[in-house]
């Protein structure tokens, strides 16, 4: 067991420092409770602070924008900006008049329709940060993280609150997501049965890590195929899940074009399959999948914390020859993983295939396993799951 007793320094708030030295706003967008107005106030705490999420103040904000913003005549945090999404064209009259770096710093829980009304309103003139429940370098801050094991770290998953609080998972998952539901999913989409969209989200975390079939999955929660992907674009949307798509590049084999399904947040992935404990996880059939989401989340991380795109794919074929993970760039890489805490090196029957087809050097394959070490067998890197990413580099 570990908890913390002071906030976690993230390692996104050097980037956001710099940003706002470039742009007159940046928005801070990522999962509900993943630190997003921690971090703002932090690290802008000499700004002002608004928050939309109060009733009274967001009735302000609708009735009167003009006189709402003018209430915050300095730079200034307004707090869960998708609420009032009416107020970014004002804050655009604002930034452009006033020619001021860093003026606004805004926070939204919401994806892709945050990012949409961002970029109508204030296209050029905002950085857009993603800030992600915590990875595995800012949890080493504090002791007891390098002692305890994947499967403990899976199933408590990422969130600030469960490390600084020392909630139990238990406690905060079920929490967590009622008000996702009651609130962020409503506001979203008029979903009207919410009873079977929790079922649905169920049934994605029994997908994770696996090709997603839109037709087999809408069959199991009874609904259509459209409402399916409707609902997807809401969990996307929200932060719950996100696609990892196929590599094509240098590839002339015939591959899988649909994307692979994974979630923000392994604990509560963990908690939707109704695992109650890190020993049922030992044993659970979905454990590999859920080492690779992690895995994959912290590659995912380490981008966003660095202000960048995604860069991360798989590959299959139609042979179902298939590499986990392949982070684009200009020398491609590879990286298998294995939730074994034992390295052999039947963990790397896919190099030979890799390096056969792609005709790249031998460095560009990696393994990361469930072990603790990192070491080389025969001049392939082998990684350990907590450090992974600074060996990757």
């Amino acid at each position: 067991m570990y908890y913390f007793s002071q906030m976690i320094k993230r390692q996104i708030t050097e980037k956001l420092l710099l940003l706002s030295t470039k742009f007159p706003v940046v928005t801070i967008t990522g999962p509900r409770q993943s630190g997003k107005t921690t971090i703002a106030k932090y690290v802008f705490s000499n700004y002002d602070y608004v928050s939309l999420e109060n009733p009274d103040i967001r009735l302000l904000a609708v009735e009167d924008p003009k006189g709402f913003l003018q209430n915050h005549p300095d730079k200034c945090i307004i707090d869960e900006i998708q609420q009032v999404p009416e107020l970014l064209s004002y804050i655009q009259t604002i930034v452009d008049n006033e020619k001021i770096k860093g003026r606004f710093i805004l926070t939204g829980s919401q994806n892709l329709l945050l990012s949409e009304k961002v970029s109508q309103s204030l296209a050029g003139r905002t950085a857009i940060m993603r800030l992600l429940p915590l990875n595995c370098s800012e949890l080493r801050q504090h002791h007891g993280f390098d002692k305890i094991t994947y499967e403990e770290h899976i199933f408590k998953g990422s969130y600030p609150a469960i490390h600084n609080d020392n909630i139990k998972p238990g406690d905060f998952y079920p929490a967590y997501l009622e008000t996702y539901i009651q609130r962020d999913v409503r506001k979203i989409q008029n979903i009207r049965n919410l009873m079977t969209f929790t079922t649905f989200i169920k049934l994605c975390a029994g997908r994770n890590g696996q090709i997603i079939d839109l037709s087999s999955l809408a069959s199991d929660a009874g609904i259509s195929i459209n409402t399916a992907k409707e609902w997807i674009s809401v969990l996307e949307a929200s932060y719950i899940i996100f696609m990892l798509h196929p590599y094509y590049k240098n590839f002339s084999k015939r591959l899988i074009k649909t994307p692979k399904l994974y979630f923000y947040d392994t604990g509560l992935a963990a908690f939707l399959l109704g695992i109650e404990n890190k020993e049922q996880l030992s044993t659970h059939y979905l454990k590999g999948g859920l080492f690779e989401n992690h895995i994959i989340l912290e590659l995912l991380k380490q981008r966003y914390n660095s202000g960048k795109q995604t860069n991360i794919y798989y590959w299959r074929d139609n042979k179902k020859n298939e590499i986990d993970c392949i982070i684009d760039g200009a020398t491609p890489k590879a990286l298998e993983i294995k939730s074994g805490k034992t390295f052999t090196k039947e963990y790397l029957k896919m190099e030979k295939y890799w390096l056969r087809t792609t005709t790249f050097e031998k460095d560009s394959f990696s393994l990361v396993y469930g072990g603790d070490e990192s070491f080389s067998f025969l001049g392939t890197k082998i990684l350990g799951w907590r450090d992974f990413c600074e060996h990757l580099q």
